[in-house]
């Protein structure tokens, strides 16, 4: 009796149309929400990911800047520099 009482309550009906339209139907719907989150948190790993390279690059881009044993390494592995009395031959593995 208390029960059909309280579902036969015109505020007790417009409540609940309103809670299920905002959870199911609205653009800002439960479903929407979950997939913003999860957007959201892979932006701030990708964030994280790009921040710990910039940080790789500024300490190689350091070690070459002080460093020219380093800065020809990195010449002859990049770019295939070489001194003038040396050869360099390229190996192509298939």
């Amino acid at each position: 009796m208390f029960l059909l009482k309280i579902i036969r309550n015109k505020y007790f009906i417009v409540v609940s149309a309103m809670v299920v339209w905002l959870l199911f139907f609205d653009k800002n719907d439960v479903y929407t929400q979950i997939d913003l989150i999860k957007k959201c948190n892979k932006l701030k790993a990708e964030r994280d990911y790009y921040l710990a390279e910039i940080e790789h690059n500024k300490k190689e881009i350091q070690e070459l800047q002080t460093n020219t044993e380093s800065l020809e390494t990195f010449a002859r592995e990049k770019y295939l520099m070489k001194r003038d009395n040396e050869d360099v031959f390229v190996i192509v593995k298939k």
